[in-house]
């Protein structure tokens, strides 16, 4: 599909259309092997496109793996707060980037950054119930009857009953992880919380079928593959 050339660089990196008129303007721009001065130029993926000397490729849409560190808020913009976009590196900075879902500030782990509005959509979706698992630390131990809770799906403390949920315990009896089918505002902590317990740390570990990379530190991000994103959305 054939594009204006100032809306294509514009859309797949941080130039904004005024940067882009002012790249042709002084020649710094080349498609298939000749400079190019008009803004409206069409162009598709099958063009060759290099910005002051070097290739410029870049898909329609980005998909990044973050691991969210702790005192970082799920945000595009923020007066006062680092948020999870400043901790993108300049290679992957695009216009119309965002976090496809938020973990706040002193939850850790998987997020999602996409500039892909349908996609953040379908994994959002409560019809879609994409699976999102998490470790969770209580200040005091698991009691039997939490995991037949969490399957007859908790009251929160305003009386919303949250869905069928799964509670798997671990080897430390403070340790659990809970997989949820829908997300609502600070979830998990709500549900220890009916049930008298409290959170004292939050991490999540996957969505969908997708585990986070453990070779990303926090704060880290990388692009996250064709196959991956099918473990996500199938």
């Amino acid at each position: 599909m054939k594009e204006r050339l100032d809306k294509w660089i514009s859309t797949r990196s941080a130039y904004s259309r005024k940067d882009v008129k002012d790249l042709l303007r002084r020649g710094k721009v080349r498609l298939n092997g000749g400079t190019v001065l008009d803004p409206s130029t069409p162009v598709t993926d099958a063009d060759f496109l290099e910005i002051d000397g070097n290739p410029f490729t870049a898909p329609a849409h980005l998909y990044l793996m973050l691991p969210k560190p702790k005192g970082v808020v799920s945000a595009v913009t923020d007066k006062n707060e680092k948020t999870v976009i400043d901790l993108v590196p300049a290679e992957w900075k695009r216009n119309g980037l965002f976090p496809a879902g938020r973990l706040d500030k002193s939850t850790t782990g998987f997020l999602i950054l996409t500039d892909d509005g349908d996609f953040a959509h379908r994994i959002l979706s409560p019809a879609k119930h994409v699976d999102k698992t998490y470790r969770v630390t209580l200040l005091d131990p698991v009691q039997p009857h939490y995991a037949a809770a969490f399957t007859d799906g908790i009251v929160l403390g305003d009386g919303t009953r949250c869905l069928s949920a799964t509670l798997q315990e671990t080897d430390d009896p403070c340790t659990v992880r809970v997989i949820l089918h829908e997300g609502r505002y600070h979830q998990v902590k709500r549900m220890f919380a009916s049930l008298g317990n409290c959170v004292t740390a939050l991490h999540r570990e996957s969505i969908g079928s997708l585990s986070l990379d453990p070779a990303l530190n926090p704060g880290e991000c990388r692009p996250i593959t064709p196959d991956e994103l099918r473990q996500i959305t199938e």
